[in-house]
């Protein structure tokens, strides 16, 4: 029984993941649209003008598309609209730090919106005080910036710019989910011949 219900789960799973594929797929497509705090929509291209606020960056540990450790540059950004956004301008390494390469300020920015990640019972408490994050906890983004945010992040797109190196956004996800379906309902199976074959014998 066990091993079926982790065999639906996994299908359930599988359905979840392709919803979420051709979701990214459409949205990689898509043109961008002008940026608003009103549009909470995952994975849509929005358009933003206006300024970064460089004083107030927050490092968030991640790792590079090679599994090499370094920090997520989180900056706070500023529309010309007066709504104040976070964007991931990309990735870069932990000697780097504290001695980002001075870069201009650009007025214009496309990007992706996605959700700030979650905590899960894995990750340690962020360290405000040493600017070291491990997800974004709006409340501690709020005491570190003194400004509110929405838990749409833009993922910033600019192939020109290698420190930070943005995120590359694409729908290669792992996909495993029908494979482990198939797994467990196989274990399953062999479990009722099993059971059947020792009933019949005694």
């Amino acid at each position: 029984m066990l091993f079926c219900i982790l065999g639906t789960w996994q299908l359930h799973r599988l359905q979840w993941k392709q919803d979420l594929i051709n979701q990214i797929d459409k949205g990689l497509k898509s043109p961008p649209i002008k940026y608003s705090r009103n549009i909470k929509k995952n994975y849509q291209r929005v358009q933003l003008t206006g300024n970064f606020n460089f004083s107030s960056q927050i490092f968030l540990y991640s790792l590079n598309e090679k599994g090499k450790p370094g920090f997520d540059v989180i900056t706070p950004f500023v529309t010309t609209n007066k709504e104040n956004v976070l964007v991931n301008r990309g990735w870069i390494k932990k000697n780097l730090k504290n001695n980002l390469p001075s870069i201009s300020k650009p007025n214009n920015i496309t990007g992706m919106l996605r959700t700030a990640n979650r905590k899960n019972l894995f990750t340690p408490e962020n360290d405000l005080q040493e600017n070291v994050w491990f997800y974004l906890n709006l409340n501690d983004v709020e005491k570190f910036t003194g400004t509110k945010f929405s838990k749409y992040i833009v993922y910033l797109e600019d192939k020109n710019i290698n420190i930070p190196k943005p995120k590359k956004i694409t729908i290669d996800l792992p996909n495993n989910h029908l494979k482990y379906a198939i797994t467990w309902y196989a274990i399953s199976i062999s479990i009722i011949f099993y059971y059947l074959y020792f009933r019949q014998k005694k």
